[in-house]
């Protein structure tokens, strides 16, 4: 797999704001506890940097947050798949960025939010596609990401999927003509567009959802786990942590070449 590189700068910001929650008081003998903790490569959110270390927004605020409460981990980039069946299976696991919807709330605990992100249904421009609501797109194909959520709502009311292994395919698939729309999960300032060189070409043609992407972990982790993990992150939003670790992605881009 082709590692991806983050800007020195990202990379410096990150380093510091990890040191700052290290350096957090750690509870007595909570070291004894380890997590398995998985995500799928998905920049910049969880992604490998030139060392091979998995990095990323989301990636970093778990990291901080594991290291505020005390909590001993390894992580691991895996298929979405293989990600989310470690995290039903393992007692010990927990993934992450997932869509928390009512389907799975009672398959997790969970932790965060991490980040929000709006579904939305993306046409090529050329075709001049005008949905009002999403009753409207049932005579198109929609392209999906295969054991997404996005790609199990639209599947479970009957919409018309072709689910792609990787979501950045389904851009592809719909400048070929493959698929009519494709329902992407962008979160707030996202320029994956103008990173790969599909502004103008793929817009957006309708807003139908908005989720929270969390940290979910298997029913088997502790309770009193999770809720350091949750006191983790509300002190890290408190004291500006989870801002600065955004920031420090601010001038990060796809990687060129091969």
């Amino acid at each position: 797999m082709r590692r991806i590189q983050i800007t020195l700068a990202a990379l410096s910001a990150t380093l510091a704001v990890l040191s700052d929650a290290v350096a957090a008081a750690v509870p007595a003998g909570s070291r004894d506890v380890a997590l398995y903790i998985t995500a799928e490569p998905a920049a910049p959110s969880s992604m490998l940097d030139e060392r091979g270390q998995v990095v990323g927004i989301a990636t970093d605020k778990v990291r901080a947050a594991l290291g505020r409460a005390g909590v001993g981990y390894t992580i691991e980039l895996l298929p979405w798949k293989r990600a989310y069946a470690a995290a039903r299976r393992r007692a010990d696991a927990c993934v992450y960025s997932t869509t928390r919807t009512p389907e799975r709330e009672a398959l997790f605990k969970w932790v965060g939010p991490l980040d929000t992100a709006q579904w939305l249904l993306m046409a090529r421009a050329d075709r001049h596609i005008a949905l009002r609501n999403l009753e409207d797109a049932r005579p198109y194909r929609i392209g999906t990401y295969n054991g997404d959520a996005r790609d199990h709502y639209l599947r479970s009311r009957g919409f018309t999927v072709d689910a792609a292994p990787h979501d950045l395919l389904n851009p592809r698939k719909l400048l070929l003509g493959r698929i009519d729309l494709w329902v992407a999960a962008l979160r707030p300032g996202s320029v994956v567009l103008e990173q790969n060189g599909w502004a103008g070409k793929i817009v957006p043609v309708l807003a139908f959802n908005r989720h929270e992407l969390f940290l979910a972990c298997n029913r088997g982790v502790p309770d009193a786990v999770v809720e350091r993990l949750n006191d983790a992150f509300a002190a890290l939003e408190r004291d500006g942590v989870l801002r600065r670790i955004e920031r420090g992605y601010d001038d990060w881009t796809a990687p060129t070449g091969k």
